[in-house]
């Protein structure tokens, strides 16, 4: 089957945070919405009509997890990634957030200091702060036209009160997937201080051709001992709002720990179409998953070309994966002052900031372009007109 990714699907009026909730984050509705991570591409027909078909039988009571979703999501993880797990290595949260919650609750204390890596996905610190942990930051390094971890600095922030490490791979906002020697310098540091790794590995699915993921338990069994994976379907099918996510921990003394929290709240279960859209996207996601990575890499190619062509004071950053473009736009800011304001009251476009993402985030912009080529355009097409006014 061939997928349709041109097309343009109305979503105002959904109660969809990246249309109807311009105005929480942009202070205004008139902008063109090309920020949160979540696509405009319509859910594959695959999941819509798994779903359909379980909502004919109009009983939605408690359920349990059958043995086919366990299945499917072993046999995605040796697809997809070459990563053989057991079914006792699951589990489910309600989303990667929440399990980023969870890990940091069930291995640290209050005073503990938690690493990140910023530029990073804003929900990072909260999940630091908001818990009275400590955050630790290894700013990532632009070096040689790419960002690399800084071991260096990683090693020198360690003592005693390191307790979690929160590694994004791949990483959000940069675009960069993690190579084996990276991750296994990473790993072993962490072994070697008894350190938690907890992997957010959401966008794993989206790697851009001629990149390869590699989850970060795979690589050794000392590794794995000390690292919770945690992935989704939520961001490669485009089902969020179903809140399901599948965690994966080999060392049985750390599961235990990791699930007391989910199963003393008893949020651990899910929801019914949750499941149904996860086992539905790992059975038969592949070709449709295939189809939108070569449409998101065109995608990028075009936006590449034309701000080399159009923004000289606008470089792009090439994803090697998620479909997210970090913008750098220094440059730029330097000209307007404000570049928030000129991208929404100016440009007319809803991007997202990138000082939200922590230390090394100023100055630049994070756009989705999980989007029909048309919209893209339409984003470039204003921001041009917008500096040529300046």
């Amino acid at each position: 089957m061939q997928y349709n990714f041109d097309e343009v699907i109305k979503r105002d009026g959904t109660n969809s945070l990246k249309y109807d909730g311009k105005d929480r984050y942009f202070g205004t509705q008139d902008v063109l919405p090309l920020w949160v991570a979540d696509m405009d591409f319509r859910t594959p027909d695959f999941i819509m009509k798994a779903i359909r078909k379980r909502a004919e039988h109009e009983i939605l009571g408690y359920s349990i997890k059958p043995q086919s979703i366990f299945d499917s999501v072993i046999n995605w993880m040796q697809r997809r990634h070459q990563w053989n797990i057991k079914q006792e290595w699951i589990g489910f949260t309600p989303g990667v957030v929440a399990a980023l919650n969870i890990g940091v609750l069930a291995f640290t204390n209050p005073g503990d200091k938690v690493i990140i890596q910023t530029p990073v996905y804003f929900p990072f610190f909260t999940v630091i702060k908001d818990h009275n942990r400590e955050i630790a930051v290894n700013e990532l390094k632009w070096e040689n036209d790419e960002y690399t971890m800084d071991m260096k600095h990683l090693e020198s922030i360690i003592d005693s009160k390191t307790k979690v490490f929160i590694l994004c791979n791949p990483h959000n906002p940069v675009g960069r997937v993690w190579r084996r020697e990276e991750l296994l310098a990473l790993g072993n540091l962490c072994v070697k201080n008894k350190i938690i790794i907890i992997a957010d590995e959401i966008h794993s699915d989206l790697i851009m051709p001629g990149n390869t993921h590699i989850p970060m338990a795979s690589l050794s069994d000392e590794i794995a001992a000390i690292t919770i994976t945690t992935m989704a379907p939520s961001k490669t099918f485009n089902v969020a709002g179903l809140a399901s996510s599948v965690s994966i921990i080999s060392n049985p003394q750390l599961k235990q720990k990791f699930e007391k929290l989910p199963n003393s709240f008893h949020i651990g279960s899910g929801n019914i179409f949750g499941t149904i859209a996860m086992e539905a996207a790992y059975t038969h996601g592949d070709e449709w998953l295939s189809q939108m990575i070569t449409y998101l890499n065109d995608n990028i190619n075009f936006v590449e070309k034309y701000s080399t062509e159009n923004f000289k004071d606008i470089k792009v950053i090439r994803p090697e994966g998620t479909y997210m473009i970090w913008l750098d736009c220094k440059k730029l800011g330097e000209k307007v002052g404000d570049l928030k304001s000129f991208f929404i009251n100016k440009a007319k476009v809803g991007f997202n900031y990138g000082a939200d993402f922590g230390l090394g985030g100023n100055g630049y912009m994070r756009i989705n372009v999980g989007c029909s080529r048309e919209i893209i355009k339409a984003a470039l097409f204003s921001i041009k007109d917008a500096i040529n006014t300046l």
